[in-house]
């Protein structure tokens, strides 16, 4: 199969359109997904299934301020790091000390 140039242009040009739309297309599902400061936000449902909770307790996490949230057009958010703060500070279990004083 042989094609003149001009063809070959042609074709080349409708490839890069379709790559400029699959790109904005990508970008609109980015701003979809939401994110503050370039970092990822998180909803409730989200955090429900990344923490296996129920709603009641990241309620709970919430109104004791242990689990910082944001809201943003009446929709709560949580930033990944606040959250994955959370679970290390959860996880950060004190031991009591084992040692008798001698």
């Amino acid at each position: 199969m042989n094609i003149d140039r001009m063809e070959f242009i042609s074709w080349m040009e409708r490839i890069m359109e379709r790559f400029d739309l699959m790109g904005a297309h990508i970008r609109e599902l980015e701003k979809k997904r939401g994110s503050i400061d370039g970092e990822e936000l998180l909803d409730n449902q989200d955090i429900l299934q990344m923490l296996k909770i129920s709603s009641r307790s990241l309620q709970r996490y919430r109104s004791s301020r242990r689990l910082p949230y944001y809201t943003i057009s009446g929709k709560i958010y949580y930033k990944l790091s606040d959250v994955h703060q959370f679970i290390r500070e959860s996880f950060n279990v004190r031991m009591p000390n084992s040692h008798a004083n001698g």
